[in-house]
């Protein structure tokens, strides 16, 4: 269905508060964030822009799930420039944009990765965009389990049993059927990827590593042989 003229007004006003508050993000911090100085640069009266969002909240959620989102599209969309059956290169080029993303993104990537807001407690409906990049992958795995490629998970560190129900809860939330110590393995590939992305992005590598493009290739290449990716 086409938008009536009142809805494409409200759809361009909604862009445009969410493109100024983007703006203030990367001069004065999230927890700087105003509603109201955020209207005033839209041109508009204070109590004007309460009509679209009606908090600093609402609008920081807008703002976390339209990022979360965005980087989940990325490496969807760099998962699928690679045959499906190359698992390894499928996991190299999800990876490399994530952090492509990141890189030209520093100010959304902080907002979804960085430190938490202070005051802000983020609702559920962040939830869902927030596994859309994690669930590649889980995709990946599951993909190269039905394959018969077996993921290399060491016999001698056994997971928790408290870890190993927080395991099967997220296996039944993301519907993979995947082995317990297998979803153990990706959750903590996943959280090396982003670990890698934060220490280049946040400047944890600075004076340390001097070819960024390089160690995380390499990096990356060592998560995926890890995971019995290898090839």
């Amino acid at each position: 269905m086409s938008l009536t003229a009142r809805e494409r007004v409200r759809v361009e006003l909604i862009g445009e508060i969410k493109t100024v508050a983007r703006r203030h993000l990367a001069e004065h911090g999230s927890s700087a964030l105003s509603l109201r100085a955020v209207a005033r640069d839209v041109g508009m009266v204070s109590s004007a822009v309460y009509r679209y969002f009606p908090s600093r909240d609402d609008l920081l959620t807008a703002m976390i799930v339209d990022a979360y989102v965005a980087f989940g599209e990325a490496v969807m969309i760099g998962d699928a420039t690679v045959r499906r059956s190359h698992y390894l290169d499928r996991w190299m080029a999800a990876t490399a944009a994530a952090r492509a993303w990141a890189r030209t993104n520093p100010q959304e990537y902080a907002l979804i990765f960085g430190s938490p807001i202070p005051g802000y407690q983020a609702p559920t409906d962040t939830v869902d965009p927030a596994a859309i990049a994690p669930m590649i992958l889980l995709a990946i795995a599951a993909d190269a389990s039905a394959a018969g490629r077996t993921l290399s998970v060491p016999t001698d560190r056994p997971v928790p049993r408290s870890v190993r129900s927080d395991l099967r809860r997220l296996a039944g939330v993301t519907a993979r059927d995947l082995d317990v110590a297998v979803m153990g393995r990706c959750l903590m590939a996943w959280t090396q990827v982003i670990g890698s992305i934060s220490f280049e992005l946040f400047g944890h590598l600075h004076n340390v590593i001097d070819d960024y493009d390089a160690y995380f290739a390499f990096q990356m290449r060592g998560i995926a042989l890890d995971l019995g990716w290898g090839g």
